[in-house]
């Protein structure tokens, strides 16, 4: 993907932070779309994430979009009701600014134009929207226009045939008349069916 269309991720933001904000306590350790992450491992991707492309957008770049993510996940901040209103805001403030989409930049250590950058913060919030969503039992409608830019940006990579395993999995096939949620989840390696085990 070498562009996209620039949009407003203000909307996407607020729909993800809503989801966070109504997990409950008990619901930190539970499973999630993800096998590597609980609940709480999620949301605290989610607070790295959100620093991280908010960065990018910055052309700040440093620790922050110089580290490759790892699989150990740093832990849930205590303050993190608080705090990922915060981030999820400043992320999509710094998407504001047109020079965002322009030029070159980085997030996890690969420089990438800053238009891809821009699809592949759209997706994580997309998809981690709707693992976050599924995991605690939650109605999710993302927001359109980052639907539109994260499906793109899966179709893409699914295309590539150098794409192996690697941050996405293998893709699960969903009907071409779905919805273009479940599609892009299903690129994105995830069973749009999946639902969490039930409570012993």
């Amino acid at each position: 993907m070498t562009d996209t269309t620039t949009f407003d991720f203000g909307p996407q933001a607020r729909i993800v932070a809503r989801l966070a904000a109504a997990v409950p306590e008990a619901r930190l350790t539970g499973r999630t779309p993800c096998p590597a992450y609980t609940v709480g491992d999620l949301l605290s991707h989610l607070a790295g994430l959100s620093v991280a492309f908010r960065d990018a957008a910055r052309k700040d770049l440093g620790a922050t979009t110089d580290t490759a993510p790892g699989p150990e996940v740093p832990a849930l901040p205590d303050r993190w009701r608080e705090e990922l209103p915060r981030l999820f805001g400043e992320l999509a403030e710094a998407w504001q600014d047109p020079d965002a989409w322009t030029g070159m930049t980085r997030a996890g250590g690969v420089d990438l134009p800053g238009a891809v950058a821009g699809a592949v913060a759209a997706d994580e919030l997309v998809v981690h929207g709707w693992d976050l969503a599924r995991a605690t039992g939650q109605e999710y409608v993302p927001d359109p226009a980052a639907l539109q830019a994260s499906y793109a940006f899966l179709l893409e990579a699914a295309q590539d045939e150098s794409r192996g395993g690697g941050i996405f999995g293998a893709v699960v096939p969903v009907p071409d008349d779905a919805p273009l949620l479940d599609r892009a989840v299903g690129l994105s390696g995830r069973d749009p069916a999946w639902a969490p085990p039930p409570s012993p």
